[in-house]
């Protein structure tokens, strides 16, 4: 049987995933996904942004900010 992208077993078919999906949806089967782990993985990132705001100075943290809306209000 075919893995999906965090391990867990997923049927190949596109049938056998609409019945497992639905199974998990009513109740009938647990979601074997493993939520933990990218929950973990989300508490190291703040960790890891908190440290860098904490490194950088005023005025790079400005001069960040002035990019990013520079990218965004870009046209085209």
């Amino acid at each position: 049987m075919p893995k999906g992208p965090k391990g867990e077993k997923r049927p190949a078919d596109v049938i056998g995933a609409a019945i497992k999906v639905a199974k998990i949806a009513t109740g009938e089967e647990e979601d074997d996904s493993k939520d933990e782990v990218s929950s973990a993985a989300a508490q190291m990132g703040r960790k890891g942004g908190k440290a860098r705001a904490e490194k950088l100075t005023k005025e790079q943290r400005s001069e960040i900010a002035k990019k990013a809306a520079a990218k965004r209000w870009k046209k085209g």
